[in-house]
């Protein structure tokens, strides 16, 4: 074909003109006119092949396409009269790349077998709108914090010691080191590079080797960590509000047509941009699940359930903050006023979507890091770089971490987060 290819998503700017497309067929209808509904990536298109407007070969040939196969069209752009969208009027057709026997059809399949075929599941409608927003949320991520004076800091993924606890570890033999471990964080790394920058944060995979079959775990998935000087746990809130404003912002401006085929309610997405977030301590938390006919008891960390049951009575992301610190880590802050609790906050998502960030204020005395490494059994020499930090120059320091799937999983409101990425990685589940 010499006539100029167009992106399917640019094609409103070419009503009325001769233009090529090239995709794949997603379906096709045929009779006396044939219909076929092509993507090409950027979008979707309806190309109507008619008997009088096409050569005599794409007509007949119009009449063996499959789904899936790879084509060559072009023809004039016309707006479709109920529509409103750009279709094509087809003049010519061209198979590139036949597809016989396509595993995925229109029917049902279970979510074992569009497993299996995750490879060829990405291409449904579904999927890549929900790729489309992750993509716009992890965009709108970096955009939020390089316009806010922060400079990335790519922390390593091998690492010799744990930040969240051993027990979640995948390790691996570092030539004649001993073993290394596959970052469950990156924080440990971008609080030596506050001292040096101000405000940091690192964007990358992390891996958790929990034993866990939930909708809302993965054993590897994408954080983004920020840090920042001379901040509080009220600095810390107050910046990852911001943030999640701005991300939900980004999406409702920029992807309403993905929105619309997820068929998402976007009021709880708008309630959460225009609103104030709400916030209880971790004390009255507990009382309210007590309330809503949890069994939790002070003192023990929220189960899936539990934030469940308290994000589905709430109509916004609320905070919970001050947390018991025997079920934080070693490096939260303690609070001065009750020593029983660190300075730590999880914003958990309405709709019972739960927990998508947790953080806090660090600690800032080395003696009290020495004590909290000494009291969890850690080695001292493994944090010898990271002790540093109080021992040069320390000052009050907070930071969160937000998990980029559990925020695709709200915002897109899916009932799992095997959904959110490409190519998830889950208990049991180690493929292509």
């Amino acid at each position: 074909m010499s006539h100029q290819f167009v992106d399917v998503c640019n094609l409103k700017k070419h009503i009325g003109e001769t233009v090529g497309v090239r995709g794949w067929v997603r379906n096709v209808r045929t009779s006396k006119i044939r219909f076929v509904e092509l993507r090409d990536g950027t979008g979707f298109l309806q190309c109507v092949i008619t008997n009088s407007d096409a050569t005599p070969e794409s007509y007949q040939l119009a009449a063996t396409l499959t789904q899936e196969c790879a084509v060559e069209l072009s023809g004039t752009i016309q707006t479709h009269p109920k529509t409103g969208q750009p279709e094509m009027l087809v003049k010519s057709l061209t198979i590139i790349g036949g597809s016989s026997d396509y595993p995925i059809t229109p029917k049902e399949h279970g979510t074992a077998f569009l497993m299996d075929n995750r490879h060829l599941w990405l291409r449904s409608k579904r999927q890549w709108a929900i790729l489309r927003i992750r993509h716009t949320i992890a965009k709108a991520i970096r955009d939020f914090f390089d316009g806010d004076g922060f400079t990335l800091i790519d922390s390593p993924i091998l690492t010799p010691s744990a930040c969240e606890g051993t027990s979640t570890l995948f390790g691996t033999p570092y030539f004649d080191e001993g073993m290394a471990f596959l970052s469950q964080s990156g924080q440990l790394y971008l609080e030596p590079a506050l001292a040096a920058f101000g405000k940091v944060y690192c964007f990358g995979p992390t891996f958790r080797a929990e034993k866990s079959k939930t909708r809302r775990h993965l054993t590897e998935f994408w954080m983004v960590e920020p840090e920042i000087s001379f901040a509080h746990l009220e600095d810390a809130i107050q910046l990852g509000e911001r943030m999640m404003k701005f991300i939900i912002q980004r999406v409702l401006e920029t992807r309403q047509e993905e929105l619309k085929i997820l068929e998402r309610d976007q009021a709880p997405l708008e309630n959460a941009l225009n609103n104030t977030y709400l916030r209880m301590t971790y004390t009255e938390s507990v009382e309210r699940l007590k309330a809503l006919g949890s069994d939790i008891e002070w003192g023990q960390d929220f189960g899936n359930d539990d934030e469940t049951i308290l994000m589905n009575s709430l109509d916004r992301p609320c905070w919970v903050h001050h947390f018991p610190k025997e079920f934080k880590a070693f490096y939260m802050e303690p609070d001065p006023d009750d020593p029983r609790l660190a300075l730590g906050a999880d914003l958990l998502a309405p709709e019972g979507y739960g927990e998508i960030i947790g953080g806090g204020e660090r600690a800032s005395s080395l003696q009290y890091l020495l004590d909290q490494i000494a009291k969890e059994g850690l080695d001292e020499k493994d944090y010898r770089w990271y002790l540093d930090v109080r021992r040069y120059g320390s000052v009050p320091h907070a930071g969160y971490g937000l998990g980029l799937e559990r925020a695709v999983a709200w915002i897109c409101k899916l009932p799992h987060v095997r959904e959110t990425g490409a190519y998830p990685r889950m208990m049991g589940t180690l493929w292509p």
